[in-house]
């Protein structure tokens, strides 16, 4: 077992959590996010990997045969499901905070009545 996956996992994670606390931007921001949301689609594929493993298709080969596991697969689409969402609605939030505020900075945004 390599310990590779998760090192830069954990890399991933930290760089974009040095962008989330630095940021003086909320495009920005969104975007370490995503990165931070990156590093667990590279955690769980890491789990999930056999070496030496087929895909997760039983047509036509025996019970026998290593395969890697089709559910972490699937809680991976989940994770990149989520992560566009996510940030589709912050992008979303952020163009209504600059039509209504003329700024993106976050120092700058006075408090908004609503």
């Amino acid at each position: 077992m390599s310990y590779l996956p998760f090192a830069i996992a954990g890399w991933l994670f930290f760089v974009g959590l040095y962008g989330v606390v630095t940021s003086r931007n909320y495009i920005h921001l969104t975007v370490c996010l995503t990165v931070m949301q990156s590093s667990t689609y590279v955690v769980l594929l890491a789990i999930g990997y056999r070496n030496g493993a087929t895909a997760p298709i039983f047509a036509g080969i025996s019970r026998s045969t290593k395969t890697v596991d089709p559910v972490v697969q699937a809680l991976t689409l989940t994770d990149i499901v989520v992560s566009v969402v996510v940030v589709a609605l912050l992008l979303s939030l952020t163009m209504d905070m600059f039509t209504r505020a003329k700024t993106v900075d976050p120092d700058e945004v006075r408090e908004l009545s609503g």
